[in-house]
């Protein structure tokens, strides 16, 4: 190591050292951060901004409407990367750092990186109290920067500018690392930011990372063999975290070679094509008959990289009580769940490890017969479900109706509400990893911000496909500025607006227990005197997106047309009934609490035939 310094600020030094980190990619390198959404305010502005504007080139930063859906776009952009690429939020001391915290908490429950770089109060505390600082009268050195602590992988607040020699070498280690990726946070005094050091030059070396694929214990192979060997129904749940390891092709081939059925989760979806003989569908609450079926029966279940949530296991529900589970996971936490035969180690290297430890196993030809028997009458429920003229305007059916006319590498992402169960059950994947169900964390406002981040990251590479956005009214009105964002970086995006009147999945959930419909939708809301309906074409025209208003699934496929010919967002409204619009098939029993004790008939018998099938859940084994 030479004795060679630079002199720069702390901000100067953070970008430096972020626009020299790369990462290889299929034999190609990528720089490792690929810019960053910002917000300037008196608490990044003069520094860090000074910084990001000498670097603007390698680093470039998009200006964001709103913090959290600055936060969103960043989590759906390293989504689209396969967690191999990040972005960095910027945000000022107070309000706009509190305004990422929702969106750090998604990205820590999805265990998706996302560097923040915020500010923070001043060291010295001289000019204390500053605008907008918390006060603790016991604790002077707690402020808000300290609620990120329990929703970020990685958290430092940077009180010496030499502390980023080794916090910002671990941020990254932290963010690219398999087993604990997840949002870092650096917290930045405001003066701080513009304090000098005399920087090692070899710091800003040209870094050219690679993911660490974990090989698995070679005796946890031969004990998950054995067991898979002894089963008569075996069963492969198929999780985000295969395409994470981009580990499909090892997947499919490990089913494959042993006939072994799958099923997805939610994060997994579109892991295998919809026509693979041996994909069955999804699993869960928002899954399918079929995979339902198959996961009653399976006396052993390979759990690879999922988490197993409780949408995936029907609040555990779903599974035979004496079914084993094998679970291969890059993170010890997730392989020992509901104890597991835990696999720890990379889901490529376990696949090959545990295909070659398997032999000539195959599944009986009964049980992958009867799991395919299984997925024909789902596929054939689906096919009607998502027809025209089957029932009022549906979910269903505009999903149908875009599903038959995007293109195979089309990028679809939803979040929160109905549609995460609608698309999830309904949507036949055209091709490996081209759906975004954020249910991680089941977070509105996601679908446009996560739409304008995915874009981003999809016009990297595939500039010529679209990413579709289906949004809800009540997420739509919670965050829409992005529709602008997206206009204005020329980031196309088509957005479906389905108009259901409120929260009518809640409204939904609401009446299967019993209660009336009570301030979900809008026409029960009884705080309105006059209800109305927003005018989501006019709003979204006034943002510079072109829209347009359409009454049924024939005309919805019309403006989808025109939307796929369109060089910019293309907004198309559609009212769905909010009651008789639902899937009513494919779900798992999911436990919600219900009250214990009530006066209401309806709620106490809903109730009971609630909790009448509590008798099903595992209790933790």
């Amino acid at each position: 190591m030479s004795n060679d310094t630079v002199r720069l600020t702390t901000a100067q030094a953070i970008v430096r050292y972020l626009a020299n980190q790369y990462i290889e990619i299929d034999g190609q390198e990528w720089r490792l951060c690929g810019g960053g959404f910002g917000i300037f305010g008196h608490g990044n502005v003069t520094c860090l901004g000074e910084a990001l504007y000498d670097h603007r080139e390698e680093l470039p930063l998009y200006r964001g409407q709103n913090e959290q859906s600055m936060g969103f776009a960043a989590a759906a952009y390293a989504k689209q990367w396969l967690r191999q690429r990040f972005m960095f939020c910027t945000a000022s001391a107070g309000p706009g750092t509190a305004n990422l915290l929702t969106a750090s908490a998604l990205a820590h429950a999805n265990r998706l990186p996302m560097l923040m770089l915020c500010g923070d109060i001043f060291l010295t505390r001289l000019p204390d109290p500053v605008l907008q600082q918390l006060e603790h009268f016991g604790n002077p050195a707690m402020g808000l920067n300290d609620a990120f602590k329990p929703v970020s992988r990685y958290w430092d607040r940077i009180t010496h500018p030499a502390q980023i020699i080794q916090s910002l070498p671990a941020a990254i280690a932290t963010m690219l690392d398999p087993a604990d990726c997840g949002p870092a946070f650096l917290g930045l005094p405001q003066d701080v930011q513009g304090w000098v050091y005399d920087y090692p030059v070899e710091l800003f070396a040209k870094k050219v990372h690679r993911i660490r694929r974990q090989s698995p214990d070679a005796s946890e192979i031969a004990d998950a063999a054995a067991l898979l060997k002894s089963a008569e129904r075996p069963m492969l749940i198929a999780g985000g975290g295969v395409q994470y390891s981009r580990a499909v092709a090892e997947l499919t081939a490990f089913a494959e070679a042993h006939q072994i059925p799958v099923v997805e989760t939610i994060a997994g979806r579109a892991n295998l094509l919809a026509e693979h003989p041996l994909n069955i569908g999804p699993i869960g609450v928002t899954g399918s008959d079929s995979a339902n079926a198959i996961a009653e029966k399976a006396d052993v279940i390979v759990a690879v990289g999922t988490r197993l949530q409780d949408f995936t296991t029907g609040s555990w529900t779903a599974f035979d009580k004496g079914a084993k589970f094998i679970s291969l996971n890059a993170a010890r936490h997730d392989a020992t769940k509901h104890l597991s035969l835990p696999v720890v180690g990379d889901a490529k290297l376990g696949l090959e490890a545990l295909g070659d430890a398997l032999g000539s196993y195959k599944a009986p030809t009964v049980w992958t017969g009867f799991a395919q028997d299984q997925r024909r009458a789902w596929d054939k429920y689906v096919a009607e479900n998502v027809a025209a003229g089957n029932r009022p305007n549906s979910y269903a059916q505009a999903i149908g109706a875009v599903n038959a006319l995007c293109d195979p590498r089309d990028r679809v992402v939803t979040a929160a509400g109905g549609l995460p169960a609608e698309v999830t059950a309904n949507w036949r994947t055209l091709d490996i990893g081209t759906v975004d169900v954020e249910f991680g964390f089941s977070c509105m406002g996601y679908e446009i911000a996560g739409g304008w981040g995915a874009r981003i990251a999809q016009a990297e590479r595939e500039a010529d496909k679209d990413t579709i956005v289906f949004v809800g009214d009540g997420s739509y009105l919670l965050m829409n500025s992005d529709i602008y964002s997206s206009v204005l970086s020329n980031k196309k995006l088509i957005i479906l607006v389905l108009d259901n009147g409120g929260f009518a999945v809640i409204n939904k959930l609401q009446n299967n227990t019993g209660n009336e419909s009570f301030n979900n939708l809008i026409a029960d809301s009884p705080t309105i005197p006059e209800p109305f309906a927003v005018d989501f074409e006019a709003h979204a025209l006034s943002m510079g997106a072109i829209a347009e208003t359409v009454a049924n699934q024939a005309e919805l496929a019309e403006a989808f047309k025109r939307a796929k010919a369109s060089k910019k967002t293309h907004v198309i409204v559609m009212k769905v009934d909010p009651y008789e619009g639902w899937t009513t098939q494919g779900h798992a029993w999911w436990e919600v609490g219900t009250p214990h004790i009530t006066d209401n008939a309806k709620v106490r018998a809903a109730h009971e035939e609630v909790e009448s099938s509590r008798a099903k859940q595992r209790k933790g084994v």
